[in-house]
């Protein structure tokens, strides 16, 4: 189910737009964290890339399972990306549970005449909590995505590309 997309291994399709979503969700939920004024502007759309940005991360990771199954050779060069990889679902899934709390429990205010859409705070020390863990966990992701995509990219590419 995971090894290929028509005749392209899914993984090389797949690691394309998690090196794209899962920074971008990240920096969303950031932001959504630390700027209470734009909240009601990114509410939604930290909750759905958060959970979005999950399941593109353990598609990937089983896509590249996949694919190394169907190629074994395969299996030494990416080993150090296979690690990074698992490790960056965990801070994914971690991120995704921290974006639906912070969906639920940040306040902020509505840009709307009327106040609608605007979120009371329930708890002051509750929404500093959810806020740095958001940032912290949001920063894990960013720099394990950097580094399993460079795994990946030097297992691929260390010793295609002509010397400068």
């Amino acid at each position: 189910m995971f090894e290929r997309f028509g005749d392209l291994p899914l993984h090389v399709l797949v690691i394309h737009l998690a090196v794209v979503l899962l920074p971008v969700s990240a920096l969303t939920a950031i932001v959504f964290a630390v700027v209470p004024k734009w909240r009601w502007l990114l509410r939604w759309p930290t909750l759905l890339l958060g959970l979005v940005a999950l399941v593109v991360a353990w598609v990937a990771k089983e896509s590249g399972e996949a694919f190394v199954a169907a190629v074994p050779a395969l299996d030494q060069i990416v080993h150090v990306h296979k690690e990074r990889g698992e490790l960056l679902l965990w801070f994914t899934l971690g991120f995704a549970v921290l974006a639906v709390l912070a969906f639920l429990v940040l306040a902020g205010p509505s840009q709307l005449a009327t106040g609608k859409g605007a979120k009371a705070t329930k708890s002051r020390p509750l929404e500093l909590v959810v806020s740095v863990a958001v940032v912290v966990v949001g920063v894990l992701v960013i720099y394990q995505t950097i580094r399993t995509g460079d795994a990946g990219a030097k297992a691929v590419w260390t010793g295609q590309l002509p010397a400068k």
